[in-house]
C-alpha cells in the first residue's frame, strides 16, 4: 500500500493558514483539511446551547451526542454539525473566540483527534491548525509554521470581515488576536508552537501569491 504524503501547516490565528493551505493543496492535487473548522463547530454548538465554551463541566457532557463531520462536495470541504452544513456559520467572529476556548479542553481534542488522523492515513493531504506538526501528525513529511505580526493579522481580518458586511473595530480584533495567541500558546494540552523540524514562513510582508509560491517550493524540495 502506497504511503500517503502528509503536509502540516501550523500557526497563530489570522496568519492566513486556511487560504494558503487551500491554494497549495489544490496545486498539488491533495486533500485539504481545515482542522480549525472542527473546533469552530464544537464552539458553535456550545454557543447555541448557551454554554460557556471554556468550561469543561458544561462542554464535555455535550460531546457524547455531538456529530461533527467533514464532507468534500465538488472538491470543497464542508463542515457539518449533525446534518446541518455550518460552513458559513462557523466563520462568525464570536465563534473564533469560542473555538479557542473549547480547544483548550483535553476531551474536545481527544474527540476530534481520531477523525483527523484517519483522514491523513487514507489520503495525500494538507492539514492546517495549531498542533498538526507537533501532535496530530508528528510524522508528516513536510511541516510549515506560518506566522505574521499581530497587527498584520488584525488588518487582514478587518478587511475580510468588512468585505463580508460585518461591522467590526480594528482595535477589538487586534485585542482578540493577541488574546488568542496567548491562550493558544499557553494551554496545557497541545499548545501552539513551532515543531522542531518545521520551516518558518513569516507572511507579514508577503502577498498571497508569494506565500503560496514559497510553500510550493519547500514542498518540491522536500519531496525531491
Amino acid at each position: 500500500m502506497k504511503k500517503t504524503v502528509n503536509i502540516a501547516i501550523d500557526g497563530p490565528a489570522g496568519a492566513g493558514k486556511s487560504t494558503v493551505a487551500r491554494r497549495v493543496a489544490a496545486a498539488l492535487g491533495y486533500l485539504y483539511v481545515d482542522t480549525g473548522a472542527l473546533y469552530r463547530t464544537v464552539g458553535l454548538n456550545a454557543l447555541r446551547l448557551g454554554l460557556a465554551p471554556g468550561n469543561p463541566d458544561e462542554v464535555v457532557p455535550t460531546l457524547k451526542d455531538l456529530q461533527v463531520s467533514l464532507r468534500f462536495i465538488d472538491g470543497e470541504q464542508r463542515v457539518f454539525l449533525d446534518e446541518e452544513d455550518v460552513s458559513e456559520a462557523i466563520r462568525q467572529n464570536e465563534v473564533s473566540m469560542a473555538a479557542s476556548a473549547v480547544s483548550a479542553i483535553p476531551e474536545v481534542r481527544a474527540f476530534l483527534f481520531d477523525l483527523q488522523r484517519n483522514i491523513a492515513a487514507n489520503n495525500d493531504c494538507l492539514m492546517d491548525g495549531r498542533d498538526i506538526g507537533t501532535v496530530v501528525l508528528p510524522d508528516a513529511q513536510i511541516k510549515i509554521f506560518l506566522t505574521a505580526s499581530a497587527e498584520a493579522r488584525a488588518d487582514r481580518r478587518f478587511k475580510e470581515l468588512t468585505e463580508k458586511g460585518q461591522v467590526v473595530e480594528y482595535e477589538a480584533l487586534l485585542r482578540e488576536i493577541r488574546e488568542r495567541d496567548y491562550n493558544d500558546s499557553h494551554r496545557a494540552i497541545a499548545p501552539l508552537k513551532q515543531a522542531d523540524d518545521a520551516v518558518l514562513v513569516d507572511t507579514t510582508e508577503l502577498g498571497l501569491e508569494e506565500v503560496v509560491a514559497t510553500i510550493l517550493a519547500i514542498v518540491k524540495e522536500r519531496l525531491a
